[in-house]
């Protein structure tokens, strides 16, 4: 793309006369300190992050949200433009999300135009600046949700990471795209169980449907309550909506039934135990 140049480019390629009279003329304009663009409209959302990423330094690349919306991630618009410049690297003037890293090479920027880091370095980066967990996991799980990425790509990425803000949280993420009660060690449900002082229920107990039997995640007889525990529910669209019909048939059949998300069980434990509490002092249809 020839519209966004940096003025050493731009002379190179047209000659240092024709670029001085070009911006004279205001055929073209230069909307930032050594850059050049080939018109004298306004900028479009495309042309004005080249422009920032021309006006960096050498080796600097797009990242965060603003890269991963250029992978294809929807929903995350992001409040300003993300650069994450060479250590050492000088700031760029402007309004900008700036983050230094001595990571960008190949295996972190691909060979691709406007330079930016991959997916999952971008996925990785956003949610470890992410101003909340919540909004840290949000992301991770839309991107599996629109069939982004992976769970071996995005390890693989955590695993040259390093430490990071809310890796922790991440990772949890990452492993919850395997759904459901599978991505929780069972010590994550006890505790809250037993912070409850709520006797130890049945796991995977079998239960019979009209359309087949079917397991519960976690079961009381004596209390008739059903517990669902959900990992990204809308990462298969025909598993959520089996899973929705599932609990619909619980509760037609006289069972309650309580769903929490894996983010619940392990960062919203006084929310889980509540509940449970009050669902388990209402005596058993």
């Amino acid at each position: 793309m020839l519209d966004v140049l940096t003025t050493a480019r731009a002379v190179a390629l047209h000659g240092r006369s024709v670029v001085r009279q070009r911006i004279r003329a205001r055929a073209w304009q230069q909307p930032m300190r050594g850059v050049v663009v080939t018109h004298n409209g306004p900028l479009t959302p495309d042309q004005l992050e080249r422009a920032w990423l021309a006006a960096s330094p050498s080796r600097s690349a797009l990242g965060g949200l603003t890269a991963a919306r250029r992978w294809g991630l929807k929903g995350f618009d992001p409040e300003r433009i993300s650069i994450v410049l060479p250590e050492g690297g000088r700031r760029p003037p402007g309004d900008l999300e700036l983050h230094w890293s001595t990571q960008l090479g190949p295996e972190d920027v691909p060979p691709n135009e406007p330079r930016r880091t991959t997916l999952e370095r971008s996925l990785v980066d956003a949610a470890s600046w992410a101003a909340t967990p919540r909004r840290a996991r949000a992301l991770v799980i839309a991107a599996f949700q629109q069939r982004l990425t992976s769970v071996a790509r995005m390890r693989r990425v955590l695993e040259r990471r390093g430490n990071c803000r809310h890796k922790s949280l991440i990772i949890q993420s990452v492993l919850d795209a395997r759904g459901g009660i599978q991505s929780l060690p069972e010590r994550d449900f006890d505790v809250l169980r037993l912070a409850a002082r709520l006797p130890r229920p049945t796991r995977q107990a079998r239960a019979k449907g009209r359309d087949g039997r079917y397991y519960l995640d976690v079961w009381w007889e004596r209390f008739n309550l059903a517990v669902e525990i959900h990992g990204i529910p809308h990462l298969a669209i025909e598993q959520w909506s089996d899973d929705l019909h599932r609990s619909n048939e619980l509760v037609i059949d006289g069972r309650r039934v309580l769903a929490f998300s894996s983010f619940s069980i392990r960062h919203e434990p006084d929310r889980v135990i509540d509940q449970l509490l009050r669902a388990t002092a209402r005596p058993a249809a």
